[in-house]
């Protein structure tokens, strides 16, 4: 209900937008631009959009290993579309993940562990990707504004904030050990073990990072489709990925579908990296929002609507990683002998 609530909601605001663009003298020149985008370039951009949901279904299969392939590609394309129309930040399309794997039968415990660990593992590639954007822009080896407060400060930020979260196990497990059993001593195990784990599935190599990678940057490129679509050069790329980054930040204002928050911080972010006419910034803006919200949001409720034909219906596990490799080996040698 609460997805089709949102959706709903999103139709009118989307439709407010578009009589805005058409009505508000100012933003008549944003929308002549949207209107005569080049159609293959937003066909390219929608295609896009479909390899970062993509990604984000391989990254959902990496840390939950054992998840079936059908019923954890479902349940991502429904976080994926409840992150869409209800944003918070990503933290409540993790939960409503986290409650179709329990009312399958899923263990509380390890669905908590793992919710957690998707969560962060998605926020390192966007920290660790800021990092790299601010410090090459800092130092000259990519073009843009090399204002040390937006290159430098940023990406000195994330290295601070990274190295706080490692930090976080240690000191958890300390006070853990002090505390009586109950739910603040559960609480800060819990929250040592899914940073551990965190760790080991990010810098342990695993073909599926990939999928995280693309989740992420498949959906920066939607937005640089969209600036070439409307005829206009491509900001730079360190500009693009941490006015992106930055901007993304209002996500957390529960405003269905981030619409308006979202534009505007984004809009926002570019004109103070300067260098991108403002006319040219909001009609990408404005569409790239469209594509990244609709395309996630309608593949996502399709699979919520499948999952609930089966809501009752328990999860066969898969096994281990390691016994399906090894079964797979035993296969071709098999086959081999044959």
């Amino acid at each position: 209900r609460s997805l089709l609530r949102n959706l709903i909601w999103l139709v009118g605001l989307g439709a407010l937008v578009v009589g805005l663009l058409l009505a508000v003298p100012g933003l008549r020149d944003v929308g002549h631009k949207v209107s005569n985008m080049t159609f293959s370039w937003l066909l390219a951009g929608v295609v896009l959009e479909i390899l970062s949901c993509a990604g984000y279904i391989l990254a959902f299969l990496q840390v939950f290993d054992r998840a079936p392939v059908r019923l954890g590609a479902r349940v991502a394309l429904t976080e994926l579309a409840f992150n869409s129309a209800v944003s918070l930040g990503g933290v409540g399309s993790v939960a409503v993940g986290a409650w179709l794997l329990v009312e399958r039968g899923g263990d509380p415990k390890t669905v908590a562990e793992r919710s957690g660990v998707l969560f962060l593992l998605t926020t390192a590639i966007n920290v660790l990707t800021l990092i790299a954007a601010g410090f090459l822009l800092w130092i000259g080896v990519l073009p843009g504004n090399r204002n040390p407060w937006l290159s430098l400060f940023p990406a000195a930020f994330c290295i601070f904030a990274i190295l706080v979260v490692l930090a976080i196990p240690r000191y958890s497990e300390r006070l853990a050990a002090r505390r009586p059993p109950g739910k603040l001593r559960t609480l800060l195990e819990e929250t040592a073990i899914t940073i551990r784990l965190t760790e080991q599935v990010l810098f342990r190599w695993d073909w599926r990072i990939i999928g995280a990678i693309a989740y992420l940057w498949c959906d920066i490129a939607v937005l640089g489709v969209c600036f070439v679509a409307g005829g206009g050069p491509v900001p730079p790329i360190a500009v693009l990925v941490l006015a992106y980054q930055i901007g993304y930040l209002s996500n957390v204002i529960p405003v269905p579908g981030g619409i308006g928050v979202l534009d505007g911080s984004l809009v926002g972010m570019f004109a103070l990296y300067g260098g991108t006419a403002a006319s040219l910034a909001t009609a990408a803006t404005v569409v790239y929002h469209a594509i990244s919200l609709w395309v996630p949001a309608l593949w996502g409720t399709i699979a919520f609507l499948i999952l609930q034909r089966s809501r009752h219906r328990p999860i066969t596990l898969r096994p281990p990683r390691a016994e399906r490799r090894a079964l797979k080996r035993r296969r071709k040698q098999a086959a081999g002998g044959d």
